[in-house]
């Protein structure tokens, strides 16, 4: 007997999951809250690694597709100091376990493997509630309802699944960052595009730093890291582009004009994102028919990892599912075991913002590059 699997949330984990079941006839509906696919932008770039973001996009069948995505040099690495000098220098030799794309044209890669119909856009989930022996009701803010015996939260840090299992809710790490967008830069922004470099830049102090990384077409993607609460920032007004981008470039005063420029000449307006995370060993009891995936399940800050494990743990999933025809219970419980031990050894094993950003910084990550 084949289940029909109930996805809450369009990102990479529960489309990857939606692919891995398709390939193997079993189907699914993913219920997305966002209109439709272009509703807002996917992000930056991601380093896709060969040991778990990889692996899952080979069981989705589709390495070749992905390899047309990858944007050759931007595994490069500069690491400056405030006065733009550089400190460390990592060109990209094409040895990198770890080739960049853009995450809305993984995503979009993603959904046009589907079916057709297979993503409801406009769906968004005001409530869930069991019925008993594995079955749960999903509610929709358009008032209509669906029942599935088979429930995936693949939706994200506030995902309306997770209290099924969890009481665990994301907290403030005490990190927020500032992001912002330079376009064409070589063109429009040269000196900003030779600061950057071909790949990644970082400029780390303790409790603050400027990260940025050259997109497709030279764009030049930048994140403001600053170690605040969030009262901090409640004091801006993000609503008046102008004030509160002067107010974020001064606690970067007695920076090279080139450095602070990733921030001023924006040409987008600043977006604040505070991180949060959940606990480091998020675990549940087995509860009939539901599980979660992705940031629902291990959200961290971030450190490379996250969009990885999710890709796995939806191609993880589906091949869980696949090997326990009619048997739900045993591809959810031998699942959940595996992906709670490698989230555990991924989240000791990674660097975090405390890290990068901490009292030794940019020294301690210096010293991680060269191996020491």
């Amino acid at each position: 007997m084949t289940t029909s699997v109930t996805i809450i949330g369009a990102g990479l984990g529960g489309l990857t999951l939606a692919r891995v079941l398709h390939l193997h006839g079993i189907p699914s509906t993913v219920h997305e809250a966002e209109s439709s696919p272009s509703a807002r932008t996917q992000g930056g770039l991601l380093d896709i690694r060969d040991y778990n973001g990889q692996p899952a996009l080979e069981t989705a069948g589709l390495t070749e597709e992905f390899r047309k995505l990858v944007l050759e040099g931007r595994q490069a690495i500069r690491l400056l100091d405030r006065n733009a000098n550089l400190l460390l220098g990592l060109p990209d030799d094409g040895t990198g376990n770890s080739p960049e794309v853009q995450r809305g044209e993984l995503r979009q890669l993603l959904l046009d493997s589907l079916p057709d119909g297979t993503v409801r856009w406009g769906r968004k989930v005001s409530g869930v509630r069991p019925l008993g022996d594995g079955a749960h009701e999903v509610a929709f803010g358009d008032g209509t309802t669906v029942i599935t015996r088979l429930l995936v939260g693949a939706d994200g840090a506030w995902s309306r699944v997770r209290p099924l299992l969890s009481g665990a809710t994301p907290g403030y790490t005490g990190f927020s960052f500032v992001e912002t967008h330079l376009f064409d830069g070589d063109n429009r922004h040269p000196t900003s595009a030779e600061t950057v470099g071909g790949g990644a830049m970082m400029v780390l102090e303790p409790g603050r730093g400027i990260l940025a990384h050259r997109e497709r077409g030279g764009n030049l993607h930048t994140w403001v890291m600053l170690a605040r609460p969030k009262e901090w920032f409640s004091e801006m007004d993000f609503t008046d582009p102008v004030a509160a981008t002067a107010r974020i470039v001064r606690e970067f005063d007695g920076w090279a004009p080139e450095l602070t420029a990733l921030v001023t000449d924006g040409d987008t307006p600043p977006a604040l994102r505070h991180i949060y995370t959940l606990p480091g060993e998020h675990v549940w009891d087995r509860t009939p028919g539901v599980t979660l995936i992705g940031d629902a399940a291990h959200l961290t800050a971030p450190n490379g990892e996250g969009a990885n494990l999710t890709l796995l743990d939806g191609a993880e999933l589906g091949k869980a599912i696949a090997a326990h025809p009619g048997d739900t219970e045993s591809a959810l419980a031998e699942f959940e075991q595996a992906m709670f031990e490698r989230t555990a050894a991924a989240h000791a094993e990674a660097p975090d913002l405390s890290t990068m950003l901490g009292d030794d910084a940019p020294h301690n990550l210096i010293s991680a590059f060269a191996g020491g």
